[in-house]
């Protein structure tokens, strides 16, 4: 989950009250989240404060993603084509399959004895 705000400003980014660099230790991760701002030429009109919980790193970078993409939206509308043929508007659907009784988890089966 991301909750992301945007303020104007010269272009700091705050995860977890940590700066973006110290948070996401992974280039990839750090690119991932900067995507809409790079691609809008808005990295240095926002502050960006984000609260994220859940998944792994990667996927509250995604999640950060498509948060500022949708409050890039909200402050410029014309934007929304281009951050929607990018991707940057999907939602990720990939959830967690829940385990089922009787077995040992979501696919796992307990082992078969002959005898």
């Amino acid at each position: 989950m991301a909750r992301i705000y945007l303020l104007p400003g010269k272009g700091d980014i705050m995860v977890n009250k940590k700066p973006y660099d110290k948070y996401f230790l992974r280039e990839t991760d750090r690119i991932l989240g900067k995507q809409p701002l790079i691609l809008t030429n808005n990295a240095t009109k926002f502050d960006v404060f984000a609260n994220l919980k859940g998944g792994g790193l990667t996927g509250q970078a995604g999640a950060m993603r498509l948060g500022i993409s949708r409050a890039l939206i909200l402050t410029d509308p014309t934007l929304k084509d281009m951050l929607r043929k990018q991707g940057y508007l999907t939602r990720d659907p990939r959830m967690k399959e829940r385990k089922k009784y009787g077995q040992k988890g979501a696919r796992k089966r307990f082992q078969w004895t002959k005898r």
